[in-house]
């Protein structure tokens, strides 16, 4: 990648570019509906998190291009003796930049903050569909230590 990566806290007008992003792979275009205009719940999302101090929707820009989002959630658990853990969700990178580095830079920053923020933990999820994901996941230090559940309502 030829311009400084840099990420910062997403706002309102890079939403459009990370639904597209969130629609460009094989199970994004299942449950993504990227279109002109945007649906109004995504940016309803967007303010919902925006608003809430425990989530953070960070963009990686190369320049003024946004190339990469997450969601970090900060919860606090009576487990582990009242700690707070990190989830990170929806990671995605531009197609234009996958291999380059970008994903691996975001995850480091998600890292870092969630230390900033006291957590003992961060945990994530990753669709058994997408066993490069893991694989990239565990590179960086996670572990597949728990088996996921989820119920769609």
């Amino acid at each position: 990648m030829e311009k400084q990566l840099h990420l910062r806290e997403a706002t309102e007008k890079d939403v459009d570019c990370i639904v597209e992003m969130l629609a460009d792979d094989v199970l994004g275009k299942q449950r993504e509906r990227y279109e002109q205009p945007l649906s109004q719940s995504y940016l309803q999302a967007f303010k919902a998190i925006d608003m809430d101090p425990n989530n953070e929707l960070v963009v990686a820009c190369a320049g003024d291009e946004v190339v990469g989002v997450q969601q970090i959630t900060f919860t606090p658990y009576l487990t582990h003796q009242g700690g707070w853990r990190a989830t990170i969700e929806g990671v995605r990178t531009s197609a234009s930049v996958r291999g380059e580095g970008v994903g691996t830079k975001m995850i480091q920053w998600a890292i870092a903050r969630a230390e900033k923020r006291g957590c003992h933990l961060i945990q994530l999820t990753t669709d058994k569909q997408r066993p490069d994901a893991l694989r990239f996941y565990e590179r960086l230090g996670f572990k597949p230590t728990h088996e996921g559940l989820k119920l769609k309502l």
